[in-house]
């Protein structure tokens, strides 16, 4: 990995000394290296830490020297290293995959000119939302709410709240929906009444505490007025920014959680391009943001796409410089551009790797800028564990032809000394 050029890039966003002093700050390499580990082998947080501490290869993959025995850090602040980073820092951690995968000449100029783009849905840590959960989770936090800062409320629904949830449960298993729907009228009222109650109460917090009250008030207002076939539904209390995305799956009709955008090089399925995209837009809207950040990730390597391989979802959009191909064009394709369309499906068990080994099946990291930055760090994780597969390939393919060393393989200067 080209730590030096990595360590360069992110100075500005991880000083070594804050501006107030203080404690000096880990070293740069040390972070980016855990963030790299734990997408690569799909850790949480406190797991990476733990691996870490016991693994020699690892501390050595972080700049360390000597066998060290102690936690690198404490594993809530790597919560706070990804937000100094931001979605910039990310993007460059993925950056530096590719161009230390270029300077191997694991891949060409050639190669990175021709992706393959596809999205998909990166699923937020939520439990499957149905409207009696919903109802009962927000009346257990208005009364938590109002419990802890002392406000006195005339009902708190303690004992029939639950039971209502229950019921609901169990007319549903039985499909007995018009008893259902009474329960849900019910504990829909019982909402209300609390939302009412604390409304009239307000005043007797103070401004701060006013405040955050009334985000969940607001909240609670939106499950409360809410129907099945309104748009811009609230899915989850801790998380509003969770969308329902239906992608045509047979056993999955629908997703919750935002939709991103992967781009991989044509051939050898090296992921150059990964952004979230909230809103859930039409796949043609965001082909040109998705090349804009595949172009911004290729610029140390001075390659461009000019080639952008999609399937229909992105039929009637063109982005200037950029050849867009996909089979609605059949009647003015050539026999070269069919092969390459040929190849799209090459995308797909990149996504299912990611999900599976480098955590994006589901984020469980806080907000919209959680989602953007997970599915950086999931694509930098992929490709590490891209470029550990390149070195092992490159190891058996010297031992069949009998090099004894890595000096004998001719690589550039640049890779050698990475």
């Amino acid at each position: 990995m080209p730590w030096t050029a990595l360590e360069q890039a992110l100075s500005s966003r991880l000083p070594a000394t804050q501006a107030g002093g203080g404690r000096p700050a880990l070293p740069v390499r040390l972070i980016a290296g855990l963030l790299y580990l734990k997408h690569a082998y799909d850790l949480s947080d406190e797991t990476v830490c733990e691996r870490w501490l016991e693994n020699p290869y690892w501390q050595f993959f972080t700049g360390e020297v000597v066998f060290q025995t102690r936690l690198p850090c404490d594993a809530s602040s790597l919560t706070r290293w990804r937000q100094r980073l931001g979605e910039a820092g990310m993007e460059e951690l993925l950056a530096h995959t590719i161009n230390a995968a270029h300077a191997m000449q694991a891949v060409d100029a050639r190669e990175l000119s021709r992706v393959i783009v596809d999205t998909t849905v990166q699923e937020k840590a939520i439990a499957y939302p149905t409207d009696s959960r919903l109802l009962e989770v927000a009346r257990k936090k208005l009364v938590l709410l109002a419990k802890r800062h002392g406000i006195g409320l005339r009902q708190s629904y303690a004992r029939q709240g639950p039971a209502l949830s229950r019921k609901a449960g169990r007319y549903a298993h039985a499909c007995q929906f018009k008893r259902m729907r009474r329960i849900l009228r019910r504990q829909r009222t019982v909402l209300g009444r609390l939302v009412r109650d604390i409304q009239r109460k307000l005043d007797q917090v103070n401004t701060g505490v006013r405040e955050r009250i009334a985000v969940w008030l607001e909240r609670a207002q939106r499950l409360y007025t809410q129907r099945p076939k309104d748009k811009q539904k609230l899915y989850a209390l801790h998380a509003p920014e969770v969308e329902c995305i239906g992608k045509g799956k047979a056993r999955q009709a629908y997703e919750f959680g935002v939709k991103v955008g992967i781009a991989v090089t044509a051939c050898k399925g090296l992921v150059v391009g990964a952004r979230s995209f909230p809103g859930n837009p039409y796949d043609g809207d965001t082909l040109a943001e998705q090349l804009e950040q595949t172009r911004g990730l290729l610029q140390d390597v001075s390659v461009e796409p000019t080639v952008a391989i999609v399937d229909l979802g992105y039929r009637g959009r063109e982005v200037d410089g950029v050849q867009v191909l996909h089979r609605g064009k059949a009647k003015t394709l050539t026999r070269r551009q069919w092969r390459w369309i040929k190849r799209r499906q090459a995308v797909e068990p990149v996504i299912g790797h990611l999900k599976d080994d480098c955590r994006l099946r589901r984020c469980r990291l806080k907000g919209a800028q959680g989602d953007a930055l997970h599915v950086l760090g999931c694509a930098a994780g992929y490709n590490l564990r891209w470029l550990l597969r390149w070195i092992a390939f490159l190891r058996a393919w010297m031992r069949a032809m009998g090099w004894s060393s890595l000096s004998a393989v001719p690589l550039s200067p640049t890779a050698l000394g990475a």
